[in-house]
């Protein structure tokens, strides 16, 4: 017999594609200034720090597309102040795209944002009851001080050690397309604002 269809799981097999939409409007509707433009970028760079401190400590099991699952539970970097870091990252990079394009502002960006909270709330949900099994009370004790998106200013700590610590190089690996494509994205961004300043 098999398993009772969870939309939750099916959000986060296609996880990594519900952003392009959103990507796509934005810079077909870009209408960008000087101020959005380094206000927005900023906005990038913080979300990808965020994403990309957390990826070199939990590696490449966050780029899986399969089921839910884990080998570690990471408690330590940004993981220390907000339980999920990568996709806080997340949200806060579509969001500073979305300052910067100004593209049907500020209603995509709204809809943008909610889209992803209930986007990752879902998927969320879905990954606690995976932990909750897979680790019992240490996680029960992780979840119970640490946020799960606003992030707590002291870091949380435990006596164990740490099953892994931080790699730039397999951070550098894993992050590689999500680099290329906020690259990509803001050479566009920034491209639209060029050509409407020297055409007026």
């Amino acid at each position: 017999m098999s398993a009772p269809f969870d939309i939750r799981a099916w959000i986060f097999r296609y996880r990594s594609y519900t952003p392009l939409p959103f990507l796509v409007v934005m810079v077909l509707f870009a209408r960008p200034t000087i101020t959005s433009l380094v206000v927005g970028f900023a906005m990038v760079v913080l979300g990808e720090g965020i994403r990309f401190w957390g990826v070199s400590i939990a590696g490449a099991e966050t780029r899986t597309t399969g089921r839910v699952g884990g080998t570690y539970l990471i408690t330590t970097g940004p993981f220390a102040h907000v339980r999920n870091p990568l996709y806080l990252g997340n949200m806060i990079m579509y969001a500073g795209v979305g300052v910067m394009s100004m593209a049907l502002f500020p209603w995509l960006l709204l809809a943008a944002v909610v889209w992803f909270y209930v986007q990752y709330s879902l998927i969320i949900s879905r990954e606690e009851e995976y932990l909750a099994a897979q680790f019992g009370g240490a996680y029960d004790d992780y979840r119970k001080h640490v946020p799960r998106f606003l992030p707590r200013l002291t870091p949380y700590r435990t006596e164990d050690p740490p099953p892994k610590r931080m790699n730039i190089a397999e951070g550098l690996a894993s992050e590689r397309r999500t680099l290329q494509a906020m690259a990509l994205v803001t050479l566009l961004v920034v491209g639209v604002y060029v050509v409407r300043s020297v055409t007026g």
